[in-house]
């Protein structure tokens, strides 16, 4: 891999690691004011909400300009809600203006692997963001449940600028100023991303124009006999993994009787185990292969419901460990293909965008049903295991899917496969 698509992991890994950061830092500023439990899962809500609303604008914005300056724009617009959360706007207010940044954000990081990159390495390119992305989210979480703490947010609320009154009063806040910090590194780096000399698009006059266009690639998507697959795998993945960081967290609070700053550390251990999963995946499976790893978010789904019998942490620790490892596993070939599959048929932002539609609409669906859960009273045991099994049986019904696509078409799956296994060589 050459020096620009370390500098393109560099930005991604910073970016990624702020934004994980800041979930626990918003959630202490939601404990902070006494919110109900039920409420802190409405804070990824709020953030996923720009890409299901936005997403027949910002993949083509994303193809309009070069995928570094995207990125830059992206990265800014995240600083604005960080500011925002410092000034006392509403947090959830305010976490939506980070996920406006991040919605724009993701087709430009994910594009550019597509249009800088030959198809034989997007595998192994994927298995190098998942890991990234992952690792980030492992230290991002464990750098906001560290700033939280109260012994590192002492030190950081008795740092005074001379004369200026920063307002910074609690550990949220101290911990938000200094994410902003880890926002704009990551912003240095998107000013370094190589010109790819991919063409640029122009943006459709009409944003009506931009919809159907935006509809037209939904379709398309959705009717491709490897990328609905693929689709439908990805879509269930995130809708459940933003679900299940809010698990964790209420889990370790019942079971391991965990406060906020060591529930954080546990979600990164989850996150640990995705990224051993992805080096594994990106190291073992090949593009044409991906759909075998399907299997294997159906175990993802069983293995979670052990959660409910677990009260120890050195039980806790590898069995989190092996539900990240079979979810990083499983999605990175799945992912990989999406993209080639999209790349083939509408261009990488426009399809991105797609993807992200999905994934984020699937996160609305599942993070709104488990608020709704935990504010009808029901026990968070209860509720890992109708998420296991929901996860478990979805799984299964994909499974069935393209076993029915290979029965009924296999002559175009069979070729759709050659063109990726092509691709490689």
């Amino acid at each position: 891999m050459s020096l620009g698509f370390y500098i393109i992991m560099a930005a991604q890994f910073f970016s990624s690691l702020a934004d994980n950061a800041l979930l626990i830092a918003a959630i202490a500023l939601l404990m902070h004011a006494d919110s109900p439990s039920w409420l802190a899962p409405y804070l990824k809500f709020f953030f996923v909400i720009s890409y299901v609303l936005l997403a027949p604008y910002v993949g083509a914005f994303a193809d309009r300009l070069p995928k570094g300056n995207v990125m830059f724009i992206s990265n800014a617009i995240k600083i604005v809600g960080c500011l925002m959360m410092l000034w006392e706007a509403n947090p959830l207010v305010a976490y939506a203006m980070v996920g406006l940044g991040a919605a724009a954000y993701s087709p430009a990081k994910y594009g550019i692997l597509t249009e800088y990159l030959p198809p034989s390495k997007l595998v192994i390119a994927n298995g190098w963001v998942e890991g990234l992305t992952v690792a980030s989210i492992l230290l991002g979480t464990m750098l906001g449940g560290v700033l939280i703490h109260e012994r590192v947010s002492g030190v950081l609320l008795h740092l005074d600028v001379p004369l200026i009154d920063t307002g910074i009063e609690t550990p949220a806040e101290a911990a938000i100023a200094l994410i902003v910090v880890v926002y704009a590194v990551a912003a240095v780096f998107n000013l370094h991303i190589p010109r790819t000399g991919a063409p640029l698009r122009p943006l459709p006059a009409d944003p009506l124009a931009t919809l159907k266009d935006f509809a037209r690639c939904f379709a398309r998507l959705w009717a491709d006999r490897l990328g609905q697959i693929s689709l439908a795998v990805t879509t269930l993945f995130w809708g459940a993994g933003a679900t299940l960081q809010f698990i964790v967290i209420e889990w370790a609070k019942a079971n391991l009787a965990f406060d906020l700053s060591k529930a954080s550390i546990l979600q990164g251990v989850v996150a640990l185990g995705i990224a051993l999963g992805a080096v594994a995946a990106s190291a073992t499976v090949s593009l044409d292969r991906a759909v075998k790893v399907i299997p294997l978010g159906i175990a993802m789904g069983m293995v979670v419901t052990i959660m409910t019998m677990v009260h120890s942490v050195w039980i806790a620790i590898p069995l989190m460990i092996l539900i990240g490892g079979l979810a990083g596993f499983f999605v990175v070939p799945m992912n990989a293909l999406l993209q080639h599959r999209g790349q083939m048929l509408m261009g990488a932002g426009r399809s991105i965008a797609v993807q992200n539609f999905n994934e984020n609409a699937s996160i609305l669906l599942m993070i709104a049903g488990y608020s709704l859960l935990l504010a009808a009273g029901l026990s968070i045991s209860t509720v890992i295991v109708l998420f296991g099994g929901f996860v478990a049986s979805a799984m299964t019904l994909v499974l069935w899917w393209f076993s029915h696509n290979r029965r009924v078409h296999g002559l175009e799956i069979e070729r759709l496969l050659a063109i990726a296994r092509s691709g490689q060589h």
